[in-house]
């Protein structure tokens, strides 16, 4: 087994001390809200490079980093996503979803039509791979995907938010159709797709209560 090759951390602690940092971090954060009222202002594509590369900064198993984030603002393409999507959602909305199901999500408003899918400057698809592809690796075995894709998808969302533009996570199922048209490989697997850009004025959200934090906190054994 060959021996680690280890460099100093690089810790910067906030000035302010962790307790104000992170509650600066947690009001921040506590205005973030799912959008489905974009605006068709642009947005950069250097802002999309920093912020897919703050979610690739995420930890994963054996650090193998099994996630391809896929940019798209070419509105051709952003058209067949949107078509192929609300294809799917309408047979979501009418045969597969149990009727609980959209007895929760009536409260939100949602329905088959997904207009956003193309007037929202980017959409970030975000694929896991279910085999290492570099070509310098040791193996192709990928290690806890779901949970180091899932981690990264929560980096994602927390940097377009600290940019100030918004998001909306989007789960058409299912998702094969992204693979295929994006191009992708067979071991690439769609995991989500983000629509990210500015809110439209006078942008609505449903009016919802998150729970108490003692609601999802426990201390020890609680």
């Amino acid at each position: 087994m060959s021996t680690p090759d280890l460099v100093p951390l690089e810790h910067r602690p906030p000035a302010e001390g962790p307790e104000s940092a992170a509650e600066a971090f947690r009001d921040r954060m506590r205005t973030r809200r799912s959008v489905r009222d974009f605006s068709d202002r642009p947005v950069s594509r250097e802002a999309i490079e920093a912020i897919v590369a703050a979610a690739a900064s995420a930890p994963s198993g054996a650090n193998k980093q099994p996630w391809r984030f896929v940019a798209v603002s070419d509105p051709s393409i952003k058209r067949e996503i949107r078509l192929a999507a609300e294809q799917e959602e309408r047979l979501f909305y009418e045969k597969r979803a149990s009727e609980a199901w959209l007895r929760d999500l009536a409260p939100l408003g949602t329905d088959s039509s997904k207009p956003f899918l193309e007037i929202a400057p980017w959409l970030i698809v975000l694929f896991k791979c279910m085999k290492d592809d570099r070509p310098d690796r040791d193996s192709d075995l990928v290690y806890y995907v779901n949970e180091s894709v899932g981690i990264a998808a929560g980096l994602l969302i927390a940097a377009i938010h600290h940019a100030g533009l918004v998001t909306l996570t989007h789960t058409p199922s299912p998702m094969g159709f992204l693979q295929e048209v994006l191009g992708r490989p067979d071991h690439e697997r769609a995991f989500l797709l983000l629509p990210v850009g500015h809110p439209a004025d006078g942008a609505m959200v449903p009016r919802i209560a998150r729970k108490p934090l003692e609601e999802v906190l426990v201390f020890d054994r609680g």
